[in-house]
C-alpha cells in the first residue's frame, strides 16, 4: 500500500505507507484532496478552530464536525487533520488499483493515531466504502494505528457540543481564581444555574461554566439537553 500526500513544497508526495506512517506527521498536513462543494447540500467545507492545536482543521460535513468536536474535547489528542493522505492500493481479487481518501487523522500524545471517516448515516457509502473501510483498517493496523468508521452523534449529544463548542477558546475560561470557585461549587453534583450563581455574576460565571463542560473541568449528562437545571459535577483530578 502507498501513501499520497502534500509535501513542503506544495505538491503530492507518494511514499510506501509504513514508510510515510512512521515519517510524517500526518497532523500538520493540508487534505492531500480538498473536500468536494456538492450543490444542493445544505452544508457544506469549511474550517474548524482546534483547541488542541490552536489552529484549523479542514471539515468536509455536518458528521465530520461533530467528530472533530469530540476529539477536540479529549485530552488524550495531540494533533487534528482533515484528509491528509491518500491511501492506494492493489485489490488482491480484480488486480485494480484502488484508493482511499479518509476524512480525519488524529495524534494522540502517546504517539499512536486514529485514521477515521464519519458517515453522517450508517452503511453510507455502500459496498465501495466497506471493502476500502476493510483495507485501511488493515494497513492501520499494520503500522499501530487505529480505524474507525466513526457512528453518527445522537441529535442531542450533537447539539450540546455545539453549544459548548461556542466557549472552547481559553478567553473564556476566566483564570485560576475563577477555576478554582468553579471547582468548590460543583464540588458536588448541583443544577448548572444554582451553581453558577454560588460564584458570582453569571455573565462572567456561565461562559467560564460552559468552557469548564467543554474542556473536562467539569462534568454533566451530555446526553440529555442542556437546561439550568441539569446537575454539574467537578471532575476529580
Amino acid at each position: 500500500m502507498q501513501a499520497q500526500f502534500v509535501g513542503p513544497d506544495g505538491g503530492l508526495v507518494t511514499r510506501r505507507w509504513y514508510e510515510a506512517a512512521v515519517t510524517v506527521r500526518f497532523e500538520q498536513l493540508a487534505p492531500a484532496v480538498a473536500f468536494e462543494v456538492l450543490p444542493g447540500r445544505r452544508w457544506g467545507p469549511g474550517w474548524w478552530w482546534s483547541a488542541t492545536t490552536g489552529g484549523h482543521v479542514a471539515v468536509g460535513s455536518n458528521a465530520m464536525r461533530s467528530q472533530l468536536m469530540v476529539l477536540d474535547r479529549d485530552p488524550r489528542v495531540a494533533g487534528l487533520a482533515g484528509r491528509p493522505v491518500r491511501l492506494i492500493w492493489r485489490d488482491a481479487g480484480s488486480g485494480r488499483t484502488r484508493s482511499w481518501v479518509p476524512q480525519l487523522f488524529a495524534r494522540y500524545t502517546d504517539g499512536t493515531a486514529l485514521v477515521a471517516d464519519c458517515p453522517g448515516r450508517a452503511g453510507a457509502g455502500g459496498e465501495r466504502a466497506a471493502k476500502a473501510a476493510a483495507a485501511v483498517a488493515g494497513a492501520c493496523a499494520y503500522v499501530g494505528f487505529v480505524y474507525r468508521r466513526m457512528a453518527p452523534l445522537g441529535e442531542v449529544a450533537a447539539a450540546n457540543l455545539k453549544w459548548l463548542a461556542c466557549y472552547r477558546h481559553p478567553r473564556n475560561a476566566g483564570g485560576p481564581l475563577l477555576a478554582r470557585a468553579l471547582r468548590e461549587a460543583f464540588a458536588a453534583p448541583v443544577p448548572l444555574l444554582e451553581g453558577a450563581a454560588r460564584v458570582g455574576d453569571s455573565l462572567v460565571v456561565l461562559p467560564a461554566v460552559f468552557h469548564a463542560l467543554w474542556s473536562g473541568q467539569l462534568s454533566a449528562d451530555l446526553t440529555v439537553p442542556l437546561h439550568e437545571r441539569i446537575p454539574v459535577w467537578a471532575v476529580s483530578v
